[in-house]
């Protein structure tokens, strides 16, 4: 972000700590949930079905009778992908709609921009972004994280080009704290092992090209190249690399290397490309309650956004620690409920329902998610397994499943 956007979020964050405090109790029957997803920009590939997996959760909560005697009560808006435009309507959401949940932030730089506001505002964020830094300044214990962070990503990258025998690795990485932490959570990782990194290029966004940084990466003669990136700039690079005539192998994240990234480039240009994403919880009968409820609400299986999964979740989470937090709870008192929901200890459960039946007997559940089991760590992250996909013939093929174990 430059100054400009700095002063802009800083005055934001100023104005929202003014106000009175904001762990209200809730009243008129409502809880009120804020959407904040990627509608359009570079994460409206899944932007539309993360928001739409937040209303199906909503309205499955509703039809079960609420949570703790309260309806849902939902308020959508696109972040644009865009910190500036995901601050003008986090503000909206905060202020004008009263929300006490924020749930969606996809982007990390968006997740980053947004956090000031419901810090202050003392609500519940629940993201799905990767940077590192989102653990350490979540300094309330408000921020809820359902993505695997980017330094596990790099981790992941790391054992994949071990397993395919790669020596020489280099890494490109968009300017901001996701693409960078990915390639510096690889890095961190290889050179762990003993590896060496040959090369490294941080590259700005919105460029018509990425020439002169793809150059000097191949100038190291890598065998394979990491990236930290998304689908725009990944297009410009790869359709610049294929005409290089270079041969090299490209490891990237899901969110880059994705059918999108086929359709825009073609398969001679992609083929050999290695896709790494978090993978749902696919043998769960949580995933299989929610696959279900997207197929028929979006006509396409649940596997085809990965992070509708975990947004859908994150509505179940919150739904079940206002029943566990009981009537007429505050947003601080239900946000203290959400590891003791999801962590281990009590009887597992996988749906809404199901969780809300044993918390009116005075039972302990451990709601396993659909995208991953949801044992928050002390920072409210979760550890995801990692899926290996390489692109054949235009379609992106599993190969493998990673796991990273916890504090890794």
């Amino acid at each position: 972000m430059d100054r400009r956007s700095l002063l802009k979020l800083s005055a934001a964050s100023a104005a929202l700590q003014m106000l009175p405090g904001f762990a209200f109790a809730q009243s008129g029957g409502t809880f009120r949930v804020g959407s904040l997803c990627p509608v359009t920009g570079a994460g409206s590939p899944y932007g539309p079905g993360m928001q739409q997996a937040i209303r199906m959760g909503v309205d499955e909560v509703n039809a079960a009778g609420g949570a703790a005697g309260v309806k849902l009560e939902l308020f959508s808006e696109d972040s644009q992908t865009k910190p500036d435009a995901a601050v003008l309507a986090a503000k909206k959401l905060i202020e004008v709609n009263k929300v006490q949940a924020l749930l969606g932030t996809w982007a990390s730089g968006v997740t980053l921009a947004v956090m000031p506001l419901t810090d202050a505002a003392g609500i519940i964020e629940m993201n799905t972004s990767g940077a590192p830094a989102i653990s350490t300044l979540d300094t309330k214990d408000l921020v809820w994280r359902y993505q695997a962070t980017n330094d596990r990503f790099g981790q992941a990258f790391a054992e994949i080009c071990k397993k395919n025998g790669y020596k020489r690795p280099a890494t490109m990485a968009f300017n901001n704290a996701s693409g960078l932490g990915n390639t510096q959570g690889f890095t961190k990782a290889w050179e762990a092992a003993g590896g060496k990194v040959v090369a490294h290029v941080t590259y700005e966004p919105n460029r018509p090209s990425y020439r002169s940084e793809l150059q000097k990466i191949l100038d190291a003669k890598p065998d394979v190249i990491v990236t930290g990136s998304y689908l725009p700039d990944t297009t410009i690079i790869l359709r610049e690399w294929f005409q290089s005539g270079t041969p090299v192998k490209w490891i990237m994240p899901g969110w880059a290397a994705s059918p999108d990234l086929v359709k825009a480039l073609g398969n001679e240009v992609t083929e050999g490309i290695i896709s790494v994403d978090s993978v749902s919880n696919e043998k769960s009968k949580s995933y299989a309650h929610y696959d279900a409820l997207y197929t028929k609400a979006t006509g396409k299986p649940g596997s085809t956004n990965v992070y509708a999964a975990m947004t859908y979740d994150m509505v179940i989470v919150l739904a079940l620690a206002i029943e566990a937090a009981g009537p007429g709870a505050t947003t601080e008192q239900v946000n203290a409920k959400i590891r003791e929901i999801g962590n281990p200890g009590g009887t597992p459960v996988f749906t809404f329902a199901e969780g809300k039946a044993l918390l009116a007997k005075k039972e302990k559940i451990n709601y396993e998610g659909a995208s991953s089991k949801l044992d928050f760590d002390k920072y409210g992250d979760v550890t995801p397994d990692f899926g290996v996909y390489v692109i054949e013939k235009g379609e992106l093929v599993r190969k493998d499943v990673v796991s990273i174990p916890p504090g890794v």
